[in-house]
């Protein structure tokens, strides 16, 4: 399978004066290294102690993390020094976009006119039927809802994101763009996003899975750190990357909230979404952190069984570690080095997670369950990224009282799946 990287080149702004930073002992990111570095393994000078966790002062700020990319031991900074300044420059800008009134007039536009915000909230009949049937109460069963992302301009969830980072990009005045993709939908996004700002894009293949175009597209921003700026779609990385993707996502879930009030005078009950690396996820759950009574539900690939390894089931087998610049869950093994992940749904191969969804996980404000290839192709939706028969786990209906609002968020069209059914034999007017 090939995996893409886009390039987009564009006129050069004024560039953002560099700062000085303090030495990182061990590093460890997209560029080439001999291993992996396992938790144990990893030293900071300019960073708190691994296992320590933000001061606490309500749980709605707890969860959030603590401002500076770490969520518990979670997130950070694991680069070589030649990057920190970049990234401390992009933070600057990051954080006063935030409140940048035009800024977010521009986004808030283009979301609007050129993603075609919002998405619909659809209510899913047929599906609710289907768990209705296989319910082990008396009654209706839970209601499913979908969050339509695959209507978006390109298809995806993706392109709200790409929008964002393309606009502190043409702030920064960087030449070049570069982004990683695997299944396709974030270099779409990345090409879109440079139509929109009028700049050129040029797409080249990578031999591989995603973790593989991720891990090129950081070897190309390091070699050309003056004119070239990392787009991230997913929220790994070093800080503040997985915080800008989760920003820019969270319009899913302000948008949730405010339909799902208007549609039944409440909010949802359980939220749920794949995981890969974490940005469809987060991008549903972050408004709701603060709600306990909202279940938050995250459904990881099993491959071809958790006992098989072949899968991308990070948070249920995986350890703590960091790789490609921060501290998360990933596949390894007892050396740390790391392990090739597995699924039958393209661009979920990454061996690892966000450090958010990290935190989420061992915190305990979510629950997260897997499904097999088996079990995603037989959904009645073919992409396996988003909603299937898998998208709600069987074993989480018997928890769910009669009448449930589930909201599901629908990540991407399943276009890019259609080879795949065809090759296992689904007939194709199911797409």
């Amino acid at each position: 399978m090939s995996s893409t990287k886009i390039q987009i080149r564009g006129q050069p702004l004024s560039k953002v004066l560099t700062r000085n930073h303090g030495m990182i002992n061990s590093v460890v990111c997209g560029v080439p290294i001999k291993r992996h570095h396992r938790v144990s393994n990893v030293l900071r000078t300019s960073d708190p102690p691994l296992g320590s966790v933000p001061t606490r002062t309500d749980e709605s700020q707890f969860l959030r993390g603590d401002g500076n990319g770490r969520f518990g031991r979670f997130g950070g900074k694991f680069v070589p020094e030649t990057l920190m300044s970049p990234l401390r420059d992009l933070e600057d800008e990051f954080n006063f976009v935030l409140n940048d009134h035009e800024f977010q007039e521009e986004l808030t536009t283009a979301l609007r006119d050129y993603v075609g915000r919002e998405t619909p909230l659809y209510f899913a009949g047929r599906l609710t039927e289907h768990y209705k049937n296989i319910s082990q109460t008396t009654g209706g069963g839970p209601e499913i809802y979908l969050k339509r992302e695959d209507l978006s301009h390109c298809g995806s969830h993706k392109i709200n994101n790409a929008l964002g980072q393309a606009m502190i990009a043409r702030r920064l005045g960087c030449k070049r763009v570069v982004a990683a993709t695997g299944a396709g939908q974030h270099g779409v996004a990345t090409a879109a996003a440079c139509a929109k700002f009028s700049m050129e894009c040029t797409v080249k293949s990578v031999e591989g899975t995603f973790k593989d175009a991720i891990s090129e597209a950081i070897r190309n921003w390091v070699g050309n750190l003056e004119t070239t700026y990392y787009l991230s779609g997913t929220v790994v990385g070093p800080h503040p990357s997985p915080l800008m993707v989760r920003e820019f996502q969270s319009v899913i879930g302000k948008e949730t909230r405010r339909q799902a009030k208007q549609l039944w005078g409440g909010k949802p009950d359980v939220l749920v979404a794949c995981v890969g690396s974490g940005s469809n996820a987060l991008g549903l759950f972050h408004e709701f952190l603060g709600d306990e009574d909202v279940r938050l539900v995250g459904v990881e690939a099993a491959g071809l069984g958790l006992d098989s390894g072949k899968h991308s089931a990070t948070l249920a087998v995986g350890d703590v570690g960091v790789y490609h610049g921060s501290m998360s869950y990933l596949l390894q093994d007892d050396q740390g080095q790391i392990l090739k992940p597995h699924s039958i749904g393209v661009g979920l191969e990454y061996p690892g997670v966000g450090p958010e969804i990290s935190f989420l996980k061992e915190s305990g404000r979510a629950e997260f369950y897997t499904a097999t290839d088996q079990e995603a192709i037989g959904g009645n939706n073919p992409s396996f990224r988003s909603i299937s028969r898998a998208g709600v786990p069987r074993q989480l209906v018997p928890t769910l009282r009669d009448g449930a609002k589930v909201v599901v968020n629908c990540s991407g069209r399943g276009d890019k799946d259609l080879d795949t059914l065809i090759q296992r034999g689904m007939p194709s007017s199911l797409c």
